[in-house]
């Protein structure tokens, strides 16, 4: 619940870019930098946060994670300038990179023995929240303008006493994870390892996955609103709708990708969660508006569906550094979505967003590497 809160607060800035446009007089590249400080915010510090409190732990960060959420939430209220959105924007990235590994840790401390049951659950809240942020938008920013931001003041205060349940749950087991963390990786772990340059290939294969997954999002999430509301002469809440579609899909999409992968193997449903979206994705520039709405729900439903695998694909190649695996892959999905964000940003201003979104649908044709991921067993 927790995640779904935080995810949510998250998704709506990148859903409500048409009424910061609009409202501050922003150009696409200026959205693009908004975009940039949300997602290299929690970028940088997610893994330094990890790793930190990998060795003191700090249960007193989940509700402070959300007390700067909270403020972030005040602050796109009442913002009047640029570098006001940039702050408030940055405190909501610090609520979120707080939030991520503290949260993943306590749900893994919580699962006994059902640690992928519960992992899966955590991270459908979040994906949950990112489905109903672009309704909210719909709902709550397009009538009620930049001042709508304080009624999501709420759900930072309802993630703030739920943190504080959570923190209250977590103190006194810290030190039986402590000493869990500090046992030192097996004989069997290490005589697992794989050579150097297997690791370097099959990492910079997932990253160059990553990368097509999370800019292709980036561009939907920060810009295809503006298309779809010049193209089809259609206000900002359909647009919004159509998001919405898109995150729900993904949300069941993240839900079915592990089950399905321990039934026919990670690579394949790697492969087939990038690959496997470029029809879907290289149509909807092209499509009508009833069918754009129902491209969404192939491409949420597919390319959602591998994040987890891929990252479970990484911690089993690399056995005993399951902390450091997740703190890099998250870490990195949040900066390549920002880097996009400002790079997709700066070419609409450069040429139209009509270019950017037809460009983007050729993103998901890079999950062809994934073939040459070694398979499972090996």
């Amino acid at each position: 619940m927790a995640h779904l809160l935080n995810d949510a607060m998250q998704t709506v800035i990148p859903a409500g870019f048409p009424l910061f446009r609009e409202q501050l007089h922003l150009s696409f590249a200026e959205i693009g930098w908004v975009a940039f400080v949300l997602n290299v915010t929690a970028s940088i510090l997610q893994p330094l946060i990890g790793y930190y409190t990998d060795k003191r732990p700090m249960p007193s960060l989940l509700p402070l994670g959300m007390m700067f959420s909270l403020a972030g939430m005040v602050g796109l209220a009442y913002s009047s300038s640029l570098a006001m959105l940039l702050l408030s924007v940055a405190a909501v990235g610090i609520g979120s990179s707080v939030l991520h590994p503290e949260s993943s840790r306590v749900a893994h401390m919580a699962a006994g023995k059902g640690r992928g049951l519960a992992q899966s659950v955590f991270q459908v809240g979040g994906n949950t929240g990112q489905a109903f942020g672009p309704l909210l938008v719909a709902l709550v920013l397009v009538p009620q303008g930049q001042p709508g931001f304080l009624w999501f003041t709420l759900l930072a205060a309802a993630g703030l006493a739920i943190q504080v349940g959570v923190a209250r749950w977590y103190k006194p087991r810290v030190t039986g994870a402590r000493g869990q963390r500090g046992a030192a990786p097996s004989p069997q772990a290490d005589a697992a390892m794989p050579g150097k340059k297997t690791i370097v290939f099959v990492l910079s294969v997932l990253i160059l996955l990553l990368f097509s997954k999370f800019v292709y999002l980036a561009g939907m999430n920060g810009y295809y609103s503006f298309y779809y509301m010049d193209r089809f002469q259609r206000p900002l809440a359909d647009a919004q709708v159509c998001l919405f579609v898109l995150q729900f899909a993904g949300m069941v999409g993240t839900l079915l990708g592990g089950p399905l992968a321990d039934r026919i193997g990670r690579k394949n449903v790697i492969w087939f969660s990038i690959f496997g979206t470029a029809p879907f994705a290289l149509l909807l520039p092209y499509a009508g508006p009833t069918l754009a709405m129902l491209l969404c729900v192939p491409i949420g439903l597919i390319l959602m569906s591998g994040f987890s695998v891929i990252i479970v694909y990484a911690q089993e190649l690399l056995p005993g550094k399951v902390g450091t695996v997740a703190g890099l892959f998250f870490g990195l999905s949040f900066g390549m979505a920002g880097l996009g964000s400002v790079a997709l940003g700066w070419l609409a201003d450069a040429t139209t967003v009509s270019l950017v979104i037809r460009m983007s649908a050729f993103l998901p044709l890079l999950g062809i590497v994934a073939f040459w991921l070694p398979k499972d067993r090996r």
